[in-house]
């Protein structure tokens, strides 16, 4: 796994090279184009197709080459669009007087506090740490990644491999700027405990999602929320709801329209599926009011 210094010379080598192809694409796409135009008169050409030299499809032949040269920019813009909207729904802050006055407040196991005001930390409870940024942050993107297995194979690989790389690299970013760990060593061994984490997490709801709603709702127990005994079952029974919501959106979106409408989905909050996991209980107790007799009142 590279560090943030190796990542900013990769991509400026991918750009780079990306310039070389283009003029590379550009000259022979020129080829291609100057027998039709014609001579240096400005006189139009026209050839024939004959049997030892067919016509050639100039337009599709111009779309297949600048076609491969932008599809990578435009999975990386894609991606990188799509990992900021799941990395803000649990986005939290350190203020910078406690930290540097060393007064942060610290979890039971030792996790810096800081400040959040999402829906996952004034509604569901959770608190605002980088625990719990990255488990919703990996809640969000396994959904993404659910989706995108619909894609051809190779498709498939790259937009995952641009998705994990961004949400590994502003992993790190966040453990350094946001929470002082200095040490690169200590970084990457942080960053292995959460890349198994991460493939933990794809195991586990991956058997949710096939084994029913129950499996489901224990595997986002144990990652979410830690597995607590004080969670309130009506969060859980929201959270696994709104998985399945999210899981049907993104499979009504057309693969050529995932790079824009993947994160319109998100705009759909988990809290709103309260209003679903209560339903029940207001039916019911709609319906024992009806029964219930009215109380006669008796003279006295």
């Amino acid at each position: 796994m590279a560090c943030r210094t190796c990542r900013r010379q990769l991509m400026l080598l991918t750009r780079q090279a990306g310039s070389i192809a283009e003029i590379q694409n550009a000259a022979t796409a020129q080829r291609l184009i100057a027998p039709v135009v014609g001579s240096q008169s400005g006189q139009r050409r026209s050839f024939k197709s004959t049997p030892n030299q067919p016509a050639i499809n100039i337009r599709e032949t111009i779309a297949k080459v600048f076609q491969s040269t932008a599809e990578p920019y435009r999975i990386i813009n894609a991606t990188e669009n799509i990992y900021k909207t799941c990395a803000r729904e649990a986005d939290y802050t350190i203020p910078d007087k406690d930290r540097k006055a060393g007064t942060i407040t610290k979890t039971a196991e030792g996790e810096d506090i800081g400040e959040g005001k999402t829906m996952w930390h004034e509604d569901f409870k959770l608190a605002p740490t980088f625990s719990t940024w990255s488990q919703i942050t990996m809640l969000h993107l396994y959904l993404v990644f659910a989706r995108l297995r619909d894609l051809e194979p190779d498709a498939a690989r790259s937009w995952q491999r641009q998705l994990t790389d961004h949400f590994f690299f502003n992993a790190e970013e966040r453990m350094d700027l946001t929470h002082g760990i200095t040490s690169r060593g200590l970084r990457h061994r942080y960053l292995k405990d959460l890349f198994v984490q991460w493939r933990g997490v794809i195991a586990a709801y991956d058997e949710g999602v096939i084994k029913g709603d129950a499996v489901l709702a224990a595997a986002v127990w144990r990652n979410v929320f830690k597995a607590r005994e004080d969670i309130d079952v009506r969060s859980l029974a929201a959270v696994v709801s709104w998985m399945r919501l999210c899981l049907k959106m993104l499979d009504q979106i057309p693969d050529e329209a995932l790079h824009y409408q993947t994160e319109a989905v998100f705009k759909w909050r988990a809290k709103n599926e309260l209003m679903l996991v209560d339903k029940p209980t207001r039916e019911l107790d709609g319906q024992l009011v009806q029964e219930t007799p009215p109380v006669q009142k008796v003279a006295v």
